[in-house]
């Protein structure tokens, strides 16, 4: 009798009527506050009428420092408008409002060239609107919100944007392939400065990736992620930008987070230093005991990220910021040799890794439309890793030894002026003082004495600016121009970059957009000290180049409806001055170790071209999809002046993403959401295998065939990811329950060809990495 009645309860709990008999009449609300600035000086806007849609009875007007307040707001989604005369009307839509955290929103309003101040309301919910004012295509805004609702986001942007057109994905890591370019051309920026590598146990697995973000979704706030032809404010990067921002604590209420999970421990907490000057502070630390991944071997993390913002009357505002991460890995290493399989079961390695990334950013908001922002920060990296290698009787050898550190200086500052609503510039200037401290030595064969490969003492410098300017040439018109410079003290190469870009918004539905960039970007700092055999003990590579890159975008743009959108964007990259290696296949658009022992010369080509697509339903009645399809080419000319496949040209690549949300219980206050992601996209490139090469080879090293370079390639990929989340929301109080997958079906993904000892063949080796994650987060 006692199990048929609580069938009974929880049927009613999860249907209309369940619902409709629970509701009460003390109906759980929260504030939602928040404020309105011009989007191109970033001014506060008063007197912008705020309102929700949905329930018109409750509004707000902003006052003299463009702050707005919504109290007892009903818990659940709702539509938010701003609006105010002679600005374009802005839509927020489906803000979650939750019982433990306030939201608190930042919202910009584009002044209307129009003359007759007609209003035109432009739904915030199209996420392939930028935050950058300047940006005209290959730029898409990334939502947190989105980050921990997206099926694969697993709370980390860097899984979360494989799921955008372009980008190609892994499931080992989170390396982010753009339009075939290896994951390490891409630039990491954090409040306006370029980072070291911000995930954990960083370029081990991939150069340029990592397992898992270390920057947390409690503390990243809305960012902006470039695909291609981005604007002049960014320099020394090839393939793509990740411009990521960290957001002010709540200045008004203390709020805190408690997470637990098979990932790790969060604790995260934000709230007032004070109240009447208006001050906050927000952090996040995380922690992870041993081999909770699950991939074979110990994997200890932390991590950090923290900004405390003071403003003030008459000086500005001040942000003091920094993230930053802990990492320590050992194999799971066997030393009976009876179980050995494969050649490298004989190696056991360690690694330590720190990274660091802090500063301070000053604004200005002047009288005339003007914000001049500056911040000086700096940024520190080490790596500290051993390799033994063991023979049959126990006895072992060093094979690799690598210490290296690196710790930036960085001074930028920026002036951005609105002249008028036609007439917005942007100009800025970075110099960055590079000191490192690096020394890696291998064993060329098992059992002979370590050789020194790369080793460097010293500093040099990384000079750049940029000016760029967006026209309003008519009401349908914008025209972006800029320019972009850099200067590398260490052997006086330098760039002049110029950018362009125009954007036609032919109709209130459709918008064509082109643009044009030159980009460069230097090579890290261990490359230009690599010593070979016959150099003397001299660096070998101590006058290369930028590698730069010619980058042209179109961008079609058609809103379906207001909630469906359907974006269209060919392109061409074609790459020059790439370092290769002499009569060589090798190229640093390949790159995928974390070290290169050659000679190099910038002798190298590259192409890539294709077409992203990409469909998209905005969450709307508590339902989203987006699907996304990628069809291109990428290819490289080596040292050989062959063109060959690139390792990242996959050819293919297509995501299907949905979701649905469910309110239910009393007052349908808590909320049940299942997400799915689906994705098939091409076979790993390898290259084919020299046999004969690897059998002679002393140590039974893989030796590939390098006049194919890239020419194999497997099967193609199959991954499925899955998201389902419970939220539970009381008094001040929310409770949410999370299960998160990555691989669900289980794909092995390839990690080289290896000698197997027992059946002496060379076999490759191939490896199912899912990612589980069960997870309770309390708010409060």
């Amino acid at each position: 009798m006692y199990c048929k009645t609580t069938l009974i309860v929880i049927w009613l709990l999860l249907t209309p009527i369940g619902i409709s008999a629970q509701k009460a009449t003390n109906q759980l609300t929260q504030t939602i506050r928040g404020i309105v600035i011009d989007r191109n000086s970033s001014a506060p806007l008063s007197y912008v009428s705020i309102g929700l849609l949905d329930m018109p009875e409750i509004g707000a007007t902003t006052d003299d420092n463009g702050i707005f307040v919504l109290k007892n707001v009903p818990l659940g989604r709702h539509n938010l408008q701003a609006t105010s005369v002679g600005y374009e009307a802005n839509i927020f839509k489906e803000i979650l409002v939750t019982s433990a955290k306030e939201v608190y929103l930042e919202i910009p309003l584009i002044e209307n060239t129009n003359e007759l101040g007609e209003v035109v309301v432009i739904a915030q919910t199209n996420k392939n609107v930028p935050l950058n004012n300047m940006a005209t295509t290959g730029a898409r805004m990334l939502s947190v919100e989105e980050a921990s609702r997206f099926a694969g986001g697993m709370d980390d942007p860097a899984r979360l944007v494989s799921s955008f057109a372009g980008v190609v994905s892994s499931v080992s890591n989170n390396g982010i392939s753009i339009h075939g370019n290896a994951p390490h051309l891409l630039q990491w920026k954090l409040e306006d400065v370029e980072i070291p590598n911000p995930n954990h146990f960083a370029d081990i697995s991939t150069l340029g990736g990592g397992i898992l973000s270390s920057l947390s979704s409690n503390v990243l706030g809305n960012s902006d992620f470039f695909t291609g032809a981005f604007p002049a404010e960014y320099g020394n990067a090839v393939s793509g930008v990740f411009d990521m921002k960290l957001r002010n604590g709540n200045n008004q209420k203390r709020e805190n987070t408690f997470q637990v999970g098979i990932l790790g421990i969060d604790a995260a907490s934000e709230g007032p230093i004070s109240k009447k000057h208006n001050s906050s502070y927000i952090f996040n630390y995380r922690y992870s005991t041993t081999s909770l991944l699950n991939l074979g071997g110990n994997l200890d993390y932390q991590d950090l990220n923290f900004k405390v913002n003071f403003p003030t009357k008459k000086a500005g505002t001040f942000a003091v910021w920094g993230t930053g991460l802990i990492d320590k890995f050992s194999t799971d290493f066997e030393k009976n040799p009876d179980k050995w399989e494969f050649i490298d079961d004989n190696k056991d390695s360690r690694a330590k890794q720190y990274m660091l990334a802090a500063g301070v950013t000053h604004r200005y908001l002047f009288s005339n439309n003007a914000l001049l922002k500056t911040t000086l920060a700096t940024t520190y990296s080490s790596n500290d890793a051993d390799e033994d290698v063991y023979d049959t009787k126990g006895n072992s050898t060093p094979f690799l030894n690598l210490k290296n550190q690196y710790t930036n200086l960085i001074f930028s500052t920026s002036f951005n002026r609105k002249f008028s609503s036609k007439h917005t510039s942007k100009t800025g200037f970075t110099f960055t003082r590079m000191h490192y401290n690096m020394d890696l030595a291998m064993a060329p064969y098992v059992g002979k004495p370590l050789e020194t490969i790369s080793q460097g003492d010293g500093n040099t410098n990384l000079i750049s600016g940029y000016t760029s300017s967006s026209i309003s040439v008519s009401d349908k018109v914008t025209l972006n121009l800029g320019v972009n410079g850099q200067l590398l003290t260490l052997n006086n190469h330098f760039t002049i970059e110029p950018r362009v870009g125009v954007k036609w918004q032919s109709s209130s539905k459709t918008s064509f957009a082109l643009a044009y960039g030159l980009h460069s970007r230097m090579e890290k700092m261990d490359v230009f000290y690599v010593k070979t055999a016959g150099s003397n003990n001299k660096p070998v590579n101590k006058d290369l180049d930028f590698t730069k890159a010619h980058h042209i975008m179109l961008t079609y743009n058609y809103a379906i409806s207001d909630n469906v959108n359907l974006r269209i964007e060919p392109y061409f990259q074609y790459l020059y001055d790439v370092p290769v290696i002499a009569d060589s296949s090798f190229s640093v658009l390949n790159r995928n170790t974390f070290y290169v022992e050659d000679a190099l010369v910038n002798k190298g080509k590259g192409r890539n071209y294709g077409v992203d697509i990409t469909l998209e339903r905005y969450l709307d009645k508590g339902l989203y999809y987006m699907v996304t399809g990628s069809i291109f080419d990428s290819k490289y000319k080596g040292g050989d002046g062959v063109w060959h496949n690139t390792k990242f040209n996959r050819n293919f690549a297509f995501n299907v993403l949905i979701g649905k949300e469910w309110t239910m219980g009393r007052n349908r206050q808590n909320t049940l959401g299942a997400n799915l992601k689906f994705t098939i996209q091409g076979g790993e490139r390898y290259s084919p295998v020299d046999v004969e090469a690897t059998l002679n080879h002393p140590d039974k090293e893989t030796q590939y065939n390098e006049n194919k370079a890239y020419s194999q390639q497997f099967s193609p990929m199959f991954v499925t990811n899955a998201t389902v989340s419970f939220r539970m929301n009381k008094k001040k109080v929310s409770h949410e329950f999370a299960v998160k997958s990555l691989n669900t079906t289980g794909f092995k993904e390839y990690y080289g060809h290896q000698y197997n000892i027992r059946s002496g063949e060379i076999e490759p080796y191939r490896q199912a990495t899912s990612i589980p994650n069960i997870s309770y987060k309390l708010e409060f």
